[in-house]
């Protein structure tokens, strides 16, 4: 305790200037550029890695040079096909497409998910599916995604162009038709559509019933059937829906509606297994078979002679293209 008497304590001196703001400024600054300097490192490697990722992702840029590996992965005839197509789908595509994201047990809608894949190369994915039969763990190592991805992807592009597709009107006049009639039907001026039906073999069901009811006995599995039909210069005209394998063709002739589109004046081309003679409104072409007689009549290998005959199935066999499994 000072006292009184005691004289007065000399002050302090001033502390001495210091620098400390001056030297947090420039450390700051430095790590600021630092931090920067990283962040644009760290986007040049992506980007090389998402560039190296890219070329050993299997892509339309590995069979855009063949038209051989284009047509086996996607069934267009040239990469020209192919391309024309996504001219007209791209625009819906980008616009319309609702993408098909897992289920979700809350009761908000889920948020679509866009995946890494550009919309041509989901396109593409799609199609390598339906025309080479390539399943989902195919899929996912060849464009490098989960499994699950592809599936969506699938399903997607399946409910997309379903509805894209399922709009446009196929049937043609009958104007149209005979004003592009091959040579080869001159016997037969009125035809407006080759009908047959095709068969597409499907995984089969546990139930009984359900195998009784799709069992086709002419491929002798479980398929399911439709009805496609031509015009004479091969445009496809007519695709019915799908139905059991079981069902007769003059069944599905019968419920696929095309009596609706059909008028007097408009003949059909048919196989010898479609008796449809009392459900067509015209007239009905089918190549002579012999059935029980010992041989055909002279009349009948006339007409079978002139009978440009090739349904659109037999064409598609011939070309050695077999089933797909669903």
């Amino acid at each position: 305790m000072a006292c009184a008497s005691d004289p007065p304590e000399a002050p302090l001196p001033p502390p001495p200037d210091h620098t400390y703001s001056v030297s947090t400024s420039t450390s700051s600054f430095e790590l600021v550029t630092k931090c920067e300097a990283l962040t644009q490192k760290v986007a040049e490697l992506q980007h090389q890695l998402e560039s190296i990722q890219l070329q050993s992702r299997f892509g339309l840029q590995h069979i855009v040079g063949s038209d051989a590996d284009l047509r086996y992965y996607t069934r267009f005839a040239s990469y020209e096909h192919f391309k024309r197509f996504w001219e007209l789908v791209e625009p819906a595509a980008k616009t319309k497409m609702v993408r098909i994201t897992s289920s979700s047990s809350s009761s908000e809608p889920a948020q679509p998910r866009a995946t890494k894949l550009a919309p041509v190369d989901e396109l593409l994915l799609f199609l390598m599916h339906l025309s080479a039969g390539l399943d989902l763990r195919d899929l996912a190592i060849r464009f490098r995604i989960h499994s699950s991805t592809a599936s969506r992807i699938i399903t997607t592009w399946t409910h997309f162009l379903y509805h894209l597709l399922g709009s446009i009107r196929l049937w043609i006049p009958p104007e149209e038709v005979k004003a592009h009639l091959p040579p080869d039907f001159s016997f037969f001026p009125d035809t407006q559509v080759v009908l047959d039906c095709t068969e597409i073999y499907c995984q089969t069901p546990s139930s009984l019933l359900l195998q009784s009811e799709v069992y086709s006995t002419y491929k002798s599995h479980t398929t399911f059937k439709a009805m496609i039909g031509i015009a004479p210069h091969g445009a496809i005209t007519f695709v019915s829906p799908l139905y059991a394998g079981s069902m007769s063709d003059r069944e599905i002739f019968r419920l696929s509606g095309i009596t609706k589109l059909l008028t007097p004046e408009m003949a059909i081309m048919v196989d010898k297994g479609f008796l449809v003679d009392n459900l067509c409104p015209g007239k009905v072409y089918r190549p002579a078979f012999l059935s029980k007689n010992a041989q055909m009549t002279k009349e009948d290998v006339q007409k079978t002679g002139n009978c440009p005959f090739e349904t659109p199935c037999r064409a598609q066999h011939q070309e050695g293209e077999g089933e797909q499994t669903i």
